[in-house]
């Protein structure tokens, strides 16, 4: 039987090794140390105040998926939103409802927290998490664009350049 449950601070471990088959799966080919992915979830979830929460889902002892999101302000007039940042499920644990389960509990979070809205996106050649999410019966928002500006072309925006960051 899988439990959902929000993520503490004994997870991290866990948490890190799920984030570097994550990170493998999104076709990266080196990763970070393990201790430097530890110190990032702490510093993401356990710092004050937070900058982000995440629900972690187990089987037995074996952690076989997450999510992790924040709140945003505002939504719908002066309300908030939940935002999914991040859905996985471990390889080995797909097609077994953890990722209904993992979805369902952000949808009580997010009633239990008035907000009016869930939000999230994909990416455009990731069928397979297109397909999850249009067999639990989630339908596509068409009237949103998503915007990216990172490394390099973020460094300029924001007036500096690649050295002066370094």
């Amino acid at each position: 039987m899988v439990s959902v449950r929000d993520a503490k601070p004994d997870d991290v471990g866990a948490m890190a090794e799920l984030f570097e088959e994550l990170d493998r799966f999104y076709g990266a080919t080196e990763v970070e140390p393990l201790k430097l992915r530890i110190r990032q979830i702490n510093e993401a979830l356990f710092s004050s105040p937070p900058a982000a929460h995440a629900l972690t889902a187990w089987q037995n002892d074996q952690l076989v998926g997450l999510a992790s999101y924040s709140f945003l302000w505002p939504a719908v007039g002066l309300t908030r939103s939940l935002f999914l940042k991040e859905l996985y499920v471990a390889q080995t644990s797909r097609r077994s409802g953890v990722g209904k389960l993992l979805m369902q509990s952000l949808f009580d979070i997010a009633t239990k927290n008035h907000c009016s809205r869930v939000e999230w996106t994909t990416d455009a050649y990731n069928a397979n998490a297109q397909e999850f999410y249009d067999v639990i019966g989630l339908r596509r928002d068409p009237s949103k664009i998503f915007y990216r500006l990172e490394g390099e072309d973020l460094l300029r925006a924001a007036g500096g350049s690649v050295e002066s960051a370094e």
